[in-house]
């Protein structure tokens, strides 16, 4: 995902939005909704609601991860349309969208990529009729801003993971199954891995605060979920466990959006914090630079809630799949959090 363009390509044709918006007027927060389960042979939807998908083997791949889970697969409509850095205009992504949600024979939808766009089509999404059908929906990256705005407007659990033409390893098929098919309460521990090095290097955890905290997790991108600041597509954060990633981010641009997140007020609302990976976000210049520890411990220890960093969520090959809304217990010392409840209807 090109994230230094992110904010660039938010701001394209905003004149050329619709003016109508499909959005209930929400004046609290909506009470959590639970999915409807998934079982291998049900019929999972692909849509492309952010950037368009330049390799067209990458549709193909796409459809034969989702066959090879065990499902039976339905392309959406505009699934591969153009205009210019998105797949399709904002109403052809919106439809897909839509209408997925809509069909009742598509019981879970999986988002092809992220890159950047989706908070464009916000305001055509019929969040009326997500909340009729709650289904499974996945991706991660620019689909943190369908994450964050279907939770604050539906409270439906929705899940930050593998985009169809992510990494599917084992580790993350397993988890998948896991959490889907066998319905467990998931606890994510990250895979230490050795290598050819004396110490474990890889995958470690860095507690920031000491201690234990409950709530529900929200959060993802750190670009997309700060880009929601002051609007109605940002859920309330007030007891939450936040968690983010990015990638492509200097430290003092990754500063000047844990700022806003302090002055937005999501911080001080927050019982615990969990940083994932930040992907090639080290300093490219300039005279000094903050690293991203000191970052971290400027906005984060003067909270006082249990805190750590280096959780296998993010731009990496094996990430945990978050169900974003649902309650979780963190454990900082241990650099772990897990499922309190089950997730889906019974």
């Amino acid at each position: 995902m090109n994230k230094r363009s992110f904010l660039k390509n938010l701001g394209l044709g905003i004149s050329s939005l619709p003016l109508f918006s499909f959005a209930p007027d929400l004046s609290t927060e909506a009470s959590t909704l639970l999915p409807l389960p998934l079982k291998k042979g049900d019929k999972v939807g692909i849509i492309s609601p952010s950037a368009a998908t330049a390799d067209r083997i990458q549709f193909q791949f796409a459809q034969e991860t989702l066959e090879a889970l065990g499902f039976e697969v339905q392309l959406g409509k505009n699934l591969k349309n153009r205009r210019g850095h998105l797949a399709g205009t904002d109403e052809e992504r919106a439809n897909d969208l839509n209408e997925m949600f809509a069909d009742q024979d598509i019981k879970a939808i999986i988002c092809i990529r992220g890159g950047s766009g989706a908070s464009r089509i916000l305001p055509l999404i019929d969040y009326k009729t997500v909340k009729r059908n709650p289904k499974p929906l996945m991706g991660y990256s620019d689909i943190t801003a369908l994450h964050n705005a279907i939770h604050a407007k539906t409270g439906l659990i929705t899940f930050h993971g593998p985009n169809g033409t992510g990494s599917w390893n084992s580790f993350n098929v397993k988890q998948f199954e896991n959490m889907f098919f066998n319905q467990q309460l998931v606890t994510f521990e990250n895979e230490a891995v050795k290598g050819d090095d004396l110490i474990i290097k890889q995958n470690r955890i860095q507690t920031i605060s000491s201690g234990k905290a409950k709530g529900k997790i929200l959060g993802g991108n750190l670009t997309v979920l700060t880009a929601l600041s002051g609007t109605t597509y940002l859920p309330d954060f007030k007891n939450a466990i936040l968690f983010i990633e990015d990638i492509g981010e200097d430290p003092y641009k990754i500063d000047r959006m844990m700022s806003t997140l302090k002055l937005n007020g999501t911080l001080d609302k927050i019982n615990g914090f969990i940083f994932g990976q930040c992907s090639d976000c080290s300093p490219s210049g300039g005279y000094g630079s903050l690293t991203l520890d000191d970052i971290l411990d400027d906005y984060i220890l003067p909270l006082g809630i249990p805190a750590y960093k280096g959780a296998m969520i993010g731009h990496v090959p094996k990430q945990f799949i978050v169900p974003v809304g649902a309650e979780v217990e963190m454990d900082a010392d241990n650099g772990t959090f897990r499922m309190l409840h089950p997730i889906f209807k019974a």
